[in-house]
């Protein structure tokens, strides 16, 4: 009872504390992005949840300032600048080989057009997956509660019970269901993205809500244990977060200005990709795909691959991590915005892996490598690095296998080969500029890798496919063996 006090009373101080600061007049930004806290000052400024002594819980900060600003900060907004001066080049250079090719000005999106069909589907999917993970677990876990009250007399059978519907539920529902409803509809693959992330991030989000509030519900004493509202785990499963908690801090206002800003962004970066697969992309593959896959073929297709490569990293980044998220956090008026550092400053692919993507950085670091440090008594990390590796590298693969409708491992690859390589050979003790080189060399050369064999094993399953595949069919890659004859439309 003292813990849990003293820990509301810290809430209830940080929140004040807060809504103070937010309405003082903030002082004028340097010129330059300054440097983000150490991982010790940021855990020091985290408030842990201290119901829980396994689960450490962020308190988080208010912080968003430094990083949302950091767009207006004149060196980041010019390369900004950069950018839609090759988006305006793009789309002049696709009007004048058209107004060429075709004699007229060819304005139709098909590329988007294909990628994003049957929306319809989408949105029923996505609204059944979301009130099943709003429902089911909410459900479920405050029938489990109420059995493991001192009077009930079989808590241990009930939860047996109420564990076994839970997984089934897990592995049916919200697995299996989406998936076949993907696959049999032959959903295009945007609309697979939507349907296939949602699940996964629905998975992320129900584990780590019982997984948290698990403990509350032991430890208390009395005949009803504190749960937490339908308002609480509601606003969760919409927050740009991986983390429960009962109570996140907040901003004042919303400011719909900048909403409107941010998803308009994430639209124009839609049309981006598009220009870059058109011009970019598309002809090359078109072409490539004339004869069978060589060698020289390959590694000519790998280079000419790493400028889309790179443009679509940036534009992956932009887009979700920085527009999306935001323009959800400030529909939410979530205060923290920390969902990512300074990754392109990384000297190091350990630095890397921590920067790139807090969100899902946090969530592997302390419901997975830290339990796992936890269960071990910290006695075997290279192993519990490999076994977050893994898990990271499989479900990266496993969305990539589902939304392209085949099975091709090249990033499972890069992942547990290269990935864990680097990991231990370019470590935090790397500094100075000449590992930042090799850091984007790298990524440079990975993501070409990608793009490139990613889109030969789409246009073979295209012109090459097997109307009755064996087990083994399908884990080969069709690349290797498709030969599309030139008089082939």
């Amino acid at each position: 009872d003292l813990m849990r006090q003293f820990d509301s009373q810290v809430n209830d101080f940080m929140d004040s504390l807060i809504e103070e600061s937010a309405t003082l007049e903030p002082a004028p930004l340097p010129a330059v992005f300054s440097p983000p806290l150490s991982d010790k000052e940021r855990n020091k400024l985290r408030c842990c949840h201290l119901t829980d002594p396994r689960s450490v819980f962020f308190f988080l900060l208010s912080n968003h300032k430094r990083l949302i600003e950091l767009f207006e900060v004149n060196h980041i907004r010019t390369i900004y600048h950069m950018f839609i001066a090759l988006l305006i080049l793009f789309i002049l250079s696709t009007l004048v080989v058209d107004f060429i090719d075709e004699g007229r000005l060819v304005l139709d999106f098909d590329l988007l057009v294909f990628a994003f069909g049957q929306i319809p589907l989408v949105v029923c999917t996505w609204l059944c997956m979301f009130l099943s993970v709003l429902v089911v677990p909410f459900a479920l876990f405050h029938l489990w509660s109420q059995t493991q009250s001192e009077n009930h007399s079989h808590p241990r059978l009930c939860s047996v019970l109420f564990v076994s519907i839970y997984l089934l539920y897990q592995f049916f529902a919200l697995g299996f269901l989406p998936t076949y409803i993907v696959v049999t509809n032959s959903l295009p693959p945007a609309s697979r993205f939507i349907v296939i992330m949602e699940q996964v991030r629905g998975q992320f989000a129900i584990n780590t809500f019982l997984y948290l509030r698990k403990p509350s519900v032991l430890s208390s004493a009395g005949p009803s244990p504190v749960l937490p509202q339908v308002s609480q785990y509601l606003y969760f499963l919409f927050a740009p977060t991986l983390i429960y908690r009962d109570k996140y801090p907040r901003n004042p206002v919303i400011r719909w200005g900048y909403v409107a800003t941010k998803l308009l962004q994430v639209l124009g970066s839609l049309f981006y990709a598009y220009y870059v697969f058109v011009r970019l992309c598309i002809p090359q593959f078109r072409s490539i795909s004339l004869q069978l896959m060589d060698v020289r073929a390959t590694v000519l297709c790998i280079f000419n691959s790493i400028l889309p490569g790179v443009l679509v990293l940036f534009l992956a980044f932009f887009a979700f991590l920085h527009c999306w998220l935001n323009a959800f956090a400030e529909m939410l008026r979530f205060a923290d915005r920390m969902f990512y550092k300074d990754w392109w400053n990384s000297t190091s692919f350990a630095n890397y892996y921590r920067t790139w993507n807090v969100v899902v950085h946090d969530w592997l670091y302390y419901y997975m490598y830290r339990d796992f440090l936890w269960m071990s008594e910290k006695r075997f990390k290279p192993a519990a690095m490999l076994f977050v590796f893994t898990v990271s590298a499989v479900v990266h693969e496993y969305i990539l296998a589902v939304c392209f409708g085949f099975f091709y491992p090249v990033l499972f690859c890069l992942f547990m080969c290269f990935g864990m390589m680097f990991n231990f050979i370019l470590h935090d003790q790397r500094k100075g500029p000449i590992w930042n080189i090799i850091m984007w060399t790298s990524l440079f050369l990975g993501h070409g890798v990608i793009i490139c064999l990613y889109s030969q094993e789409w246009y073979a399953q295209q012109y090459c496919p097997i109307k009755e595949p064996s087990f083994l069919d399908l884990l080969k890659p069709q690349s290797w063996s498709c030969q599309r004859g030139p008089a082939v439309d």
